[in-house]
C-alpha cells in the first residue's frame, strides 16, 4: 500500500522518553516501525559500542542516586552538570556551544552515524527524529531531505541545538512555548521552530473530536470528585469543554492509581512505600493500583516479590496489576491502554508530563536531572501536577486530595492547557508546510 506521506522515524533505545515520543508517529515510516539509531539491522560495531557505553554510563549514574549521602552528588557531577539547563532569565545570547555539543560533534566528525545516514539516503523522504544527536549527524553526513527534531521536554539544554545554529537547516517541533523561546536563546532561527505539542497516542484521543479522551475524562472527574466540590463550583466549565458527554455518578471503573518508574528503574522504592501504605485499602477493594515496570524484568521481579511479601498476591489481576512487556513497543501499547482507566498518574516529571493533556493529573515524584526539574515547574505552572507527600502515608494524604476535589481540578487543568494534537500538527508542518499549526490557544 502506498502511503500519502512517509518519513523516516528515528529514535534511540535509551530510557523510554525518546521512543515514547516516536511511537505515535511510527505509522509514517515505510514499514510502520521506528528505527533505533543505537540498535538497527546492520549497525556498525563502532557505532553500536558507542551508543551502548553511553547508555550504560547514564543508567549507572541514574541508579546511583539511590545511594545514601553520595548518590545525588555523583549524579550531579557526572550527568546533571553536563546536561544542565541554565535559568531562562535574564534573556541573553546562549548560542555558544556547550561542552556536550562539542563532544557530540567531535564524535560525528570521526564518522559516528555515517552508516545510518547512508541507509536513510536510499529513500528520498524527510527524517523525523526524537533525539538531537541523530539530527546532527544526519546534517553533517549529508542527509538529502528535510530534518526534524521532536523535542521531548518542556525545557532543554544547549546540547539540543546544533554547533552553529544560524547555519543549520534542522527544524524543531516544540511541545510548548518555553521550548520555542529557549531555542531562540540558543540561536536557532525563527523559521526553523514550530510549536506543535508533544505527539500523544490516538488510542487515547479518539480523533479530532477527542471522543475517547472526553469520555474517559468524564469518568475520571467522577472518581476524583466524590464529594462533588469541583463539579459544583466548575459546572459550566465542564459543560462547555465536555459538551455532549454525560456526567453521571455511574462508575465504569473504580478509583485507579498508576505508578510508573523511569527507564533506569531508579525510583522503584517509592512504589514499595506506596504498596505498604495502601495495603489495607487494596485488601478492602477501595482502590485499584497499577505498577508500571516497563520493560525492566528486574523491576517487575522487585514489584512481584514485595507483593508476595505483603500477602497481596491474590489481588494480582484484580485490583492490583503490574504492567510489563519484553519489547518497548508492546509496553507502550499496554501503558496507553492502562491510562484509559487511570485516574491519577504518579511518576517522575519525564516526558510523561505532556500526558496530562489527556486529562490525567500527575503526582510528581522527585525529578532526576535538570530537564525533569524544569518539567516539574512547567507541570505545576499549568496546575496539572502536585508534588508527592511522603509515600509512606499515601493512604492518608491521597484520599484527602481526592475528597477535596483538588485532583479533579488538576485533571481539567491538564486537559485545558495541554496540547492534544501533536501528531496532526507535526504532519501539517512536515508535509504541508504549515508555519503556525492549529489549536495553539494554550497559555504555555
Amino acid at each position: 500500500m502506498i502511503k500519502p506521506h512517509e518519513a523516516w522515524i528515528v529514535s534511540v533505545g535509551m530510557g523510554y522518553g525518546h521512543q515514547r515520543a516516536a511511537h505515535p508517529l511510527r505509522f509514517l515510516s515505510p514499514n510502520n516501525k521506528v528505527i533505533l539509531a543505537n540498535n538497527y539491522e546492520g549497525i556498525s560495531k563502532a557505532d553500536y559500542n558507542f551508543w551502548n557505553s553511553s547508555q550504560a554510563f547514564y543508567e549507572f549514574f541514574s541508579r546511583s542516586q539511590a545511594l545514601p549521602i553520595i548518590g545525588k552528588f555523583i549524579f550531579d557531577i557526572f550527568i546533571d552538570r553536563m546536561q544542565r539547563i541554565l535559568p531562562f532569565y535574564p534573556k541573553r545570547d546562549l548560542s555558544k556551544p556547550s561542552l556536550q555539543a562539542k563532544i557530540n560533534y567531535s564524535s560525528i566528525k570521526r564518522g559516528f552515524g555515517k552508516d545510518l545516514v547512508a541507509f536513510l539516503n536510499t529513500k528520498s523522504i524527510p527524517l523525523i527524529t526524537t533525539f538531537f544527536t541523530v539530527a546532527f549527524f544526519a546534517e553533517e553526513h549529508g542527509f538529502k531531505d528535510e530534518i526534524f527534531i521532536v523535542v521531548c521536554d518542556s525545557d532543554i539544554s544547549r546540547a539540543w541545538a546544533p554547533l552553529n545554529p544560524q547555519k543549520s537547516r534542522i527544524k524543531y517541533l516544540a511541545p510548548c512555548r518555553r521550548v520555542v523561546n529557549r531555542l531562540k536563546e540558543y540561536g536557532v532561527k525563527d523559521e526553523n521552530i514550530f510549536l506543535t505539542g508533544f505527539p500523544l497516542p490516538d488510542a487515547n484521543l479518539g480523533g479530532k473530536n477527542l471522543g475517547i479522551l472526553k469520555t474517559d475524562l468524564a469518568e475520571r472527574i467522577i472518581n476524583l470528585d466524590p464529594e462533588r466540590h469541583y463539579r459544583q463550583k466548575y459546572f459550566q466549565t465542564i459543560k462547555q469543554f465536555l459538551k455532549g458527554v454525560k456526567m453521571t455518578d455511574r462508575h465504569q471503573h473504580p478509583l485507579t492509581l498508576t505508578f510508573a518508574v523511569g527507564g533506569a528503574g531508579a525510583q522503584r522504592k517509592i512504589a514499595k512505600d506506596i504498596l505498604f501504605s495502601l495495603r489495607d485499602k487494596l485488601l478492602k477493594n477501595e482502590i485499584n493500583f497499577k505498577l508500571v515496570a516497563g520493560t525492566r524484568n528486574d523491576v517487575y521481579l522487585y514489584f512481584k516479590n514485595y507483593i508476595d511479601e505483603l500477602g497481596l498476591t491474590k489481588l494480582l489481576g484484580k485490583n492490583l496489576h503490574i504492567i510489563f512487556a519484553v519489547e518497548k513497543e508492546d509496553y507502550f501499547v499496554q501503558f496507553n491502554e492502562a491510562l484509559r482507566t487511570t485516574d491519577i498518574l504518579w511518576t517522575k516529571p519525564s516526558e510523561l508530563v505532556f500526558y496530562t493533556a489527556l486529562g490525567i493529573p500527575v503526582i510528581i515524584a522527585p525529578p532526576l536531572g535538570s530537564q525533569e526539574k524544569f518539567n516539574k515547574i512547567w507541570l505545576k505552572t499549568i496546575g496539572a501536577g502536585i508534588s508527592q507527600e511522603d509515600p509512606k502515608f499515601t493512604h492518608e494524604w491521597l484520599f484527602d486530595w481526592i475528597n477535596s476535589g483538588w485532583l479533579a481540578e488538576a485533571a481539567m487543568s491538564g486537559f485545558l492547557d495541554g496540547r492534544q494534537f501533536g501528531v496532526q500538527n507535526i504532519t501539517d508542518v512536515v508535509f504541508h508546510g504549515v508555519k503556525e499549526p492549529a489549536k495553539n490557544y494554550q497559555l504555555l
